[in-house]
C-alpha cells in the first residue's frame, strides 16, 4: 500500500493493481461520555492519550472508494447535508480526485446511520449518481431507504451473507454496531484491505483497548466480539484497514502491541 497522491479531501493510494482513494466527507463531534466499558457504563476517566477538542471527540468521517481502473465500488457516501454541517463533503472530494459521479455504478454501505448512507442524495436533493445501479447494504439495516432515501430503494441489494460485489470486493457481515453492519473485504494482486465502518469509533483508544465499545453499538457484546475478531485477522501479514472514522484519510496497518493492538497510518504525504 503506498500512497501516490493526496489534497486537502483526498488520498490515493496504489495497492497492487488497484487504487483505493479516500474521500473525507468532514468530521463529527461526539462527548467522551459515548465510550462505555465491558458493563456498558461509561469510562470512568479518558487516557490522556485520547485527544479532545474542547473537550468532545473528533471523529473523522471518510468514504472510499475502490477501483481497478474499469470498475469501481464506493464504500459509503458520509453524511450530505443531513446531519452536522462540519460533514457533507464527500462529492467536493471526488471532484478533488478527479472521480466523476457519474462512472458510479455500485455502493456499498457499510450500515444504516446517517454519517453512511445519506451521501446518496446530494445537498441539492438529487441523486448523487446518477449512473447508480446498485447499492449494497446489510439486510437487518436495508430499511433505511425510506424517506429521504426513498428514491434509491429500487437497488438496494441486502447483503445476508458473505457476498461477492465482484472478482475483488467482498461483503463480510459483521452484526454488532447494527443489524447490518458490515465490513468490505478488497482483494488486490499484493494484499487485502478490510473497509469497515463504525468498528473503532477513536483510534487512540480502542485499537490499544479493543474492549472498549460506543454507547451507540446495537449490541454492545457483540460489537466487541467483531472488533476483536477483525483486529486478529488484521494482524496477520499483507493485511490493511480502511475505517470510516480513523483518522483522515484513514488508511493503516495494524499490529499486536501487549494484550492489544496498535494502529500505524500510512504515510500522509506523497513522495
Amino acid at each position: 500500500m503506498r500512497l501516490i497522491s493526496n489534497g486537502k479531501l483526498h488520498a490515493t493510494f496504489e495497492f497492487g493493481d488497484l487504487r483505493v482513494i479516500s474521500l473525507r466527507d468532514g468530521y463529527v463531534d461526539m462527548p467522551p461520555t459515548r465510550l462505555r466499558d465491558e458493563t456498558g457504563r461509561p469510562l470512568d476517566t479518558v487516557p490522556h492519550t485520547v485527544p479532545l477538542v474542547e473537550g468532545n471527540l473528533r471523529l473523522s468521517v471518510n468514504a472510499f472508494l475502490v477501483t481497478d481502473g474499469k470498475r469501481s465500488v464506493l464504500i459509503d457516501t458520509g453524511a450530505s447535508n443531513a446531519w452536522h454541517p462540519t460533514m457533507g463533503s464527500l462529492l467536493e472530494a471526488m471532484a478533488e480526485a478527479g472521480v466523476e459521479r457519474k462512472d458510479i455504478t455500485d455502493v456499498a454501505i457499510t450500515h444504516n446511520h446517517g454519517d453512511h448512507v445519506n451521501g446518496l442524495i446530494a445537498p441539492d436533493g438529487s441523486q448523487a449518481f446518477p449512473a447508480l445501479k446498485r447499492v449494497w447494504i446489510g439486510a437487518g439495516d436495508a430499511s433505511v431507504f425510506q424517506g429521504r432515501l426513498e428514491p434509491i430503494r429500487d437497488r438496494v441489494v441486502p447483503v445476508a451473507e458473505k457476498t461477492a460485489i465482484n472478482d475483488r470486493v467482498t461483503a463480510l457481515p459483521t452484526p454488532g454496531h447494527t443489524d447490518g453492519h458490515t465490513v468490505y473485504e478488497v482483494r488486490s494482486s499484493t494484499g487485502v484491505l478490510l473497509v469497515w465502518g463504525d468498528t473503532v469509533h477513536v483510534p487512540s483508544l480502542q485499537f490499544e483497548q479493543p474492549d472498549v465499545t460506543w454507547e451507540l453499538d446495537g449490541d454492545q457484546g457483540q460489537a466487541r466480539r467483531a472488533r476483536n475478531a477483525l483486529l486478529d485477522r488484521l494482524a496477520a501479514p499483507g493485511h490493511f484497514v480502511a475505517g470510516a472514522h480513523l483518522d483522515s484519510p484513514g488508511v493503516g496497518l495494524v499490529t499486536r502491541h501487549g494484550d492489544g493492538y496498535s494502529l500505524e497510518y500510512i504515510a500522509q504525504s506523497a513522495s
